[in-house]
């Protein structure tokens, strides 16, 4: 689930991480574990006076210590390091394609009544239950009260933390889980779909009828709560989220973007087709031609369902382009074709970004990764050289740059 502030990828599975160290200039502003007692006493003082029970405080709270393998993880925070075609050959393997399958075969009637009733098919749901953790093989196992205070303790983000702590007291003080069974990867993340402590208080579900709402143990409650949330933002039941599509070589290539929503009837003018053949309708409905890979790689028309949930989720388009591509597999679609993209290294699209920054864009930190402002500032270039604009680096846009033109 969405991760707070630095880094939207998962821990264990669904993301292949390049580690850095924070600066040590930034370690030696943040307290170190001599003050964690007294602030823990007085945190412990407003989790009484908003309303949570003595006991559950007591229980939860009473012998946490500050954890330095949490700080270390939290300044260790990496970036999605592989482009598309790689992370989502790795990701939507054969095994997690027939495990997904057998799955939604296995609670098919559980999957009925949640679309039933939140409106979120399975395909979708089980898509992210094997990009998050394997369908719940692989959830962590650190302590997440004890990262949760380290956390909240910490100077970088005290007060985001310590709302997820909160929440997640709430969550031990209404009967869902023990302090005990709370354990993920090190920002606390809880269950089979990792939500962090608020989305599990506000949007978990008992869907199995046994009065508590487990997303460790219940498949059922699980699925039923990632529906839940789903819905909440602003899922459109019964229409589609992605697309695979064939582009002809002749597009205005500077508005396929996934900021860029045209209707239908514009991308089926320009020959737009899907993989079968048939043209895209011609009507009216939105949709944003989405290049992972550029336009020699895949091509996808994206919907409000993926560009509105999909990238709420989770904003990689790395990591949302493959659920959701996993999710269409399970739905029946085939394998997507890969294309003939240009090889394009993380050195290189780092060394962009450098040259980008100079030029004045906002590419945010020079890392590697194609995010929203490299893509922007990429679009933006490649109009200025007359090169296809689609938002995708290549080695002219890098050579030109490097002229200084």
């Amino acid at each position: 689930m969405t991760l707070i502030p630095l880094m939207t990828a998962r821990a264990g599975l669904c993301a292949v991480v390049l580690l850095g160290s924070a600066s040590s200039a930034l370690a030696q502003q943040c307290p170190g574990a001599a003050g964690f007692g007294k602030w823990l006493q007085s945190f412990k003082q407003q989790a009484v006076a908003q309303g949570i029970s003595p006991r559950t405080v007591s229980v939860a709270l009473d012998g946490v210590t500050y954890d330095p393998n949490t700080i270390a993880k939290d300044r260790a925070q990496g970036v999605f390091a592989q482009d598309f075609l790689t992370f989502s050959g790795r990701m939507v393997s054969n095994n997690r394609m027939q495990v997904g399958a057998a799955l939604l075969k296995k609670y098919g009637s559980t999957f009925a009544k949640i679309e039933q009733q939140f409106g979120v098919p399975g395909p979708v749901l089980v898509a992210y239950w094997g990009l998050e953790t394997d369908f719940g093989k692989v959830m962590g196992n650190m302590q997440s009260i004890r990262s949760l205070a380290t956390l909240s303790y910490d100077c970088r983000r005290p007060a985001e933390f310590q709302a997820q702590l909160m929440d997640a007291l709430r969550v031990i003080d209404r009967g869902d889980l023990s302090p005990a069974e709370m354990r993920g990867p090190a920002h606390g993340e809880v269950g089979q779909f990792q939500f962090q402590p608020s989305t599990y208080y506000n949007y978990a579900v008992d869907f199995d009828g046994d009065g508590r709402r487990d997303l460790v143990k219940s498949a059922p409650d699980s699925l039923a709560s990632a529906a839940n949330y789903i819905r909440s933002k602003g899922w459109q039941p019964g229409q589609p989220w992605l697309e695979e599509v064939i582009v002809p070589p002749n597009l205005p290539w500077e508005q396929a973007d996934v900021t860029i929503q045209r209707p239908r009837l514009f991308w089926s003018r320009y020959g737009v087709t899907y993989r079968n053949g048939k043209p895209v309708p011609a009507d009216n409905v939105p949709a944003a031609l989405v290049l992972p890979m550029g336009r020699d790689g895949p091509a996808f028309l994206a919907y409000p369902n993926f560009i509105n949930v999909y990238l709420d989720w989770n904003n990689s388009l790395v990591y949302s382009t493959t659920a959701g591509y996993y999710a269409t597999r399970l739905a029946g679609a085939p394998p997507l074709k890969r294309g003939n993209p240009e090889p394009f290294t993380a050195a290189e699209t780092k060394q962009l970004q450098q040259l980008l920054a100079r030029q004045g864009f906002d590419v945010g930190k020079i890392d590697g990764v194609i995010g929203a402002g490299t893509r922007e500032a990429i679009r933006s270039m490649q109009i200025k050289y007359g090169l296809p604009a689609d938002s995708y680096p290549s080695h002219e846009l890098l050579r030109q740059l490097q002229r200084g033109r």
